[in-house]
């Protein structure tokens, strides 16, 4: 089989992947979990039950795959090196509060916390394939800043959860709770800067890398 050939089926087997993830989420939402059949996510998806059925064999794997979908952004952005606390905090502050933004992240949650009661498997599968590993790679982010000198941090984890929850509280959490709720992009830009700041106050080894952004 040709390059050209395997590089198409490639593309179309991605494409048909969107649009059963997409289905699922919408369905999820509609009808909850556990009222959807993987037979109306592939007719919703326009795609065959066998074509569905490769891909994911079951709605416990379609889940896993709106959990990586969702933070697909965050795999794939290295952390910022080590050296200076501000801009890479800044760095990692304007990818999470984009992240946040999206639309599939609060759909993401929705289903998390309308299913937890009888599913709480779903929330286990969000926090160990999506929020986790976003956590350990500013975790790791922040160790390394440590021991580097540019801050010093005993607590890495506790920074990590002051500094992400410090953006969220604001992006993220009223969006997914109050209809209508909008944060204009010169506030959330407003809201990292000062998470940054807060941060940088607390952890940065006085020097030069703790010049605050204007």
């Amino acid at each position: 089989m040709s390059r050209v050939v395997t590089t198409y089926h490639q593309r179309v087997a991605q494409e048909k992947r969107a649009l059963i993830v997409t289905a699922a989420t919408a369905l999820f939402l509609e009808l909850g979990y556990d009222r959807t059949s993987l037979a109306q996510i592939a007719e919703r998806s326009g795609v065959s039950r066998a074509t569905l059925f490769k891909q994911f064999p079951s709605k416990a794997a379609l889940f896993d795959a709106i959990v990586t979908e969702s933070w697909a952004t965050a795999d794939e952005e290295e952390p910022p090196p080590a050296g200076n606390l501000v801009d890479g905090l800044s760095t990692i502050g304007r990818r999470y509060a984009e992240l946040l933004s999206q639309p599939r992240m609060t759909d993401l949650f929705r289903i998390v916390i309308a299913e937890l009661p009888r599913f709480p498997e779903l929330a286990h599968a969000q926090f160990s394939h999506g929020k986790m590993p976003y956590f350990e790679s500013v975790r790791g982010y922040l160790l390394a800043e440590h021991e580097a000198g540019t801050a010093r941090v005993e607590d890495v984890e506790l920074a990590a959860t002051q500094f992400l929850g410090m953006i969220s509280n604001y992006v993220f959490w009223p969006t997914l709770l109050v209809p209508g709720w909008e944060v204009s992009a010169e506030r959330v830009t407003q809201v990292v800067d000062e998470a940054v700041r807060t941060i940088a106050a607390r952890y940065a080894v006085p020097g030069p890398d703790t010049s605050t952004t204007d």
